[in-house]
């Protein structure tokens, strides 16, 4: 039975600052969406420079240049995948966050709200462990209180996926909120047979 759902912070818990703008701003729009790809990717070959690419984007999208040049570059908490922490998992399983991470994530990136949601973490600067590392996630399940079966791990990295997997833990690749929901979904009404 499932007890426990463990988070990567960068890349599920903390997104890049240009996702919730591209939700905003190009949403299910596909011909805007190619525009600003095309214009990505002239930017990578270096046909265009960085202020041009920004000035570019700004107009496709019709979005001040000011807000999109911040947003570019920056680390925001996941407030839709919060949202759906706080409301579905945390009243029924214990939530743990491990990531290899240099700083404290948890009060450094996410509001005291968010942090509350966390029965405890394993970073990497304070754990001394790095993933894919099998102690990183044996520490995660012993300060959760659970054993490394009754664990969902989710990352964005496959290959982490993979090893908690070997290690003993059920895993899911996150790549965007929807079916990471309906993933975990049927991973905890099976769980519960």
């Amino acid at each position: 039975m499932i007890k426990a759902i463990i988070f990567d912070c960068f890349g599920v818990l903390a997104e890049d600052g240009w996702m919730p703008i591209k939700r905003k701003y190009i949403g299910e729009n596909m011909q805007l969406a190619q525009i600003v790809s095309d214009l990505g990717k002239q930017n990578e070959y270096g046909l265009l420079d960085n202020a041009t690419h920004l000035r570019l984007m700004a107009e496709a999208m019709k979005i001040d240049e000011a807000t999109l040049e911040k947003a570019i570059g920056i680390r925001v908490p996941h407030e839709e995948l919060f949202g759906y922490i706080a409301k579905n998992l945390k009243p029924h399983y214990k939530i743990g966050l491990m990531s290899n991470a240099n700083f404290n994530v948890l009060t450094d990136l996410f509001t005291p709200d968010q942090e509350a949601l966390f029965d405890a973490s394993v970073m990497s600067y304070e754990s001394k462990l790095i993933k894919p590392d099998k102690k990183m996630f044996e520490l995660m399940a012993e300060r959760l209180g659970v054993e490394m079966n009754e664990c969902v791990f989710v990352d964005d990295q496959e290959r982490y996926v993979s090893c908690a997997k070997e290690y003993g833990m059920q895993g899911i690749t996150y790549t965007d909120t929807k079916p990471f929901i309906a993933d975990l979904e049927v991973m905890l009404a099976n769980s519960n047979y």
